[in-house]
């Protein structure tokens, strides 16, 4: 079995920048921390376009969406993730000293739900699209250069979340091992298992996800995006079957 070198990249660099941005963040004036959260926010929803328009079969896509999100709500997933923060906060993190908490009308959650919001938005992002899927398998089958390139990207992405989610964003590096490490040790298993169609149904997927994460940077709409988590399994599942 070869040693998951991108996962174990990945995993440093999103706490190597959680430490940097956490730090960092305490030193940046209201108005920086916005305009980060915003331009976060916008950063999101570009990907998330440009993940939906390979698809060609996005009716399927969506129905997959729709059904994933009926399962997520049955399943309380979103809730789940952050009563786990919750608890993770109470067990890990220290109280967030008052200077560096951004005012209500300026952040799209409650502050005492801060640390538990950085890291379910930052897990998502961290964890959702082909290239975690893909990269993982190749991980696991001795080949770590996609995930070294994605472990560069979530480690600059944790900079900038850490400067407005704090400490939380660090717990999502569990997130990226145990995901990404379970992929790499199934890579065997998985490895042609996955058509290139089948990818891009996932990819549409985690994009229409993504989509919802902007708008929570944003803080236009406080979308459950967890309890979509079910459409990036049954989204490939759907274009096998019937695309």
């Amino acid at each position: 079995m070869n040693l998951p070198v991108g996962t174990i990249a990945n995993v440093a660099t999103v706490l190597v920048g959680t430490v940097i941005g956490a730090l960092a963040g305490r030193r940046f004036p209201e108005g920086v921390r916005t305009t980060v959260m915003a331009t976060l926010g916008l950063a999101t929803a570009a990907i998330g376009v440009r993940e939906l328009l390979p698809t060609e079969e996005f009716p399927l896509v969506l129905g997959a969406v729709m059904l994933g999100a009926v399962l997520g709500e049955l399943l309380h997933i979103e809730g789940g993730l952050h009563r786990l923060g919750d608890l993770l906060q109470q067990r890990f993190a220290q109280p967030t000293p008052v200077d560096v908490e951004v005012p209500e009308t300026s952040r799209p959650v409650p502050r005492q739900g801060r640390f538990a919001e950085g890291f379910v938005i930052t897990s998502l992002v961290f964890c959702v699209g082909p290239l975690t899927i893909v990269g993982s398998i190749q991980d696991g089958l001795g080949d770590a250069e996609l995930l070294l390139v994605k472990a560069a990207l979530d480690g600059f992405a944790a900079i900038a979340f850490a400067a407005v989610y704090g400490w939380g964003v660090a717990i999502s590096a569990l997130t990226v091992a145990v995901i990404q490490g379970g992929i790499a040790l199934a890579a065997g298993t998985l490895d042609g298992l996955l058509t290139d169609p089948m990818l891009d149904g996932l990819a549409a997927a985690g994009g229409i996800m993504l989509l919802g994460i902007s708008l929570r940077l944003l803080d236009l709409k406080q979308v459950r995006v967890a309890n979509l988590l079910p459409a990036v399994v049954l989204a490939p599942l759907f274009v096998k079957w019937w695309g």
